[in-house]
């Protein structure tokens, strides 16, 4: 097998949950190939470069392998390697977000008190 359509490559290394949406990401743009915009029914290669940006992050991987059977996630990392920059990049984004993120605080235990509940009847409009 020589080359495989980007959007079953994608579904096939776990990037994406279904083959529609790695198609969707393809049509918005999210997808480069070689530093070009490419389309779902685009011919992927051993050796080729790609920029995915997905929910999760933005990835830049060299395919080593094609496949267009989704395997386990052990046999999907087999597929491609992600650069150390993009590594990097993502590790950085993942501690900006943990910082980010507040610092939730207990929520209240037990019945709420008389003052707690008139509070909550004058937000919601009851009497």
């Amino acid at each position: 097998m020589d080359g495989t359509r980007i959007d079953k490559w994608l579904w096939a290394a776990r990037f994406f949950k279904t083959r529609e949406l790695a198609s969707k990401a393809c049509e918005m743009g999210r997808i480069e190939s070689n530093g070009v915009r490419a389309k779902p029914a685009r011919e992927v290669r051993v050796g080729d470069r790609l920029q995915i940006k997905n929910a999760a992050a933005e990835f830049e991987v060299e395919v080593l392998a094609v496949s267009q059977q989704r395997g386990s996630a052990a046999i999907a990392q087999t597929l491609y390697r992600e650069s150390e920059t993009s590594i990097d990049l993502r590790r950085k984004a993942a501690e900006e977000r943990r910082l980010l993120t507040p610092i939730a605080s207990a929520p209240p235990s037990g019945r709420p008190t008389k003052r707690d509940r008139r509070l909550i009847h004058s937000f919601s409009g009851k009497l």
